[in-house]
């Protein structure tokens, strides 16, 4: 995965559109479901967004964090809210992938939910321990292949884009690694911080922050990113490991 959109609000139930007809908001709160644990990216940006249309709009509107199952919990919750506009669904892009990657979901992402807008479009970085000592990528693979089944990468969900990116790297360097799901990064964070997981993708816009806990390796993106120092990296269009500057 590129980039990660950490943020796409939808209005839960396509069939809203009579209520909307009419004048809107009308009554209060305004409810946010968040499909990933608060301090995630899509979390923040939720925060964010909607604190400034509240107060555009006059209304309270109250964010609710349903994470956990491959971001389906806050997904299912959101499609079985009526279709009154009073419901938002605020997910990453994740969404555009359920039916690729599960079976049996208990929602339909093109009949259940009407598409608003993107709220960002935000790198993945990818962190490691920084007491492992690994000072590049490469440093990081050899050591990933003198091991093999040894590492362990964290993600924010099955299916999620932090997932995929390791993944993508995972298999393009070509060693073997356990995949650990958490309800979201911050939990994720704090087992990289530990050690039981070795790496992990998360969406983050400032290195030098990433830096202080923990070893900022590389960064997946269009371009190249300027706060992550020696860490960013553009993608080489082909489909490959990308060239990571190290």
């Amino acid at each position: 995965m590129k980039r990660l959109i950490a943020g796409l609000v939808f209005f839960a139930g396509a069939a809203m559109a009579p209520a909307l007809a009419q004048e809107w908001p009308t009554r209060q709160p305004i409810k946010v479901i968040v499909t990933l644990s608060p301090g995630s990216a899509t979390d923040v940006l939720a925060r964010i967004a909607f604190e400034q249309v509240s107060k555009q709009i006059g209304q309270t509107i109250v964010i609710e964090n349903r994470a956990g199952a491959g971001q389906r919990i806050g997904t299912t919750a959101a499609s079985r809210a009526e279709p009154d506009g009073y419901t938002l669904l605020v997910n990453s892009s994740t969404h555009t992938l359920f039916s690729a990657m599960f079976t049996n979901l208990q929602f339909d992402v093109k009949r259940d939910f009407v598409a608003l807008a993107p709220l960002a479009s935000i790198p993945t970085v990818m962190v490691t321990p920084p007491s492992r000592g690994w000072n590049s990528l490469a440093d990081f693979v050899a050591h990933a292949k003198a091991k093999p089944g040894a590492i362990n990468y964290g993600s924010g969900g099955i299916g999620n884009s932090t997932h995929l990116a390791a993944e993508r790297v995972r298999s393009a360097a070509a060693f073997e690694g356990a995949h650990v799901p958490f309800a979201g990064a911050p939990e994720a964070i704090n087992e990289v911080v530990a050690g039981p997981c070795r790496f992990l993708f998360f969406a983050r816009a400032a290195g030098p922050v990433a830096h202080s806990r923990r070893s900022v390796e590389a960064a997946r993106g269009h371009q190249r990113a300027p706060l992550l120092g020696a860490a960013g990296c553009a993608d080489d269009g082909r489909g490959g490991l990308p060239q990571f500057r190290l």
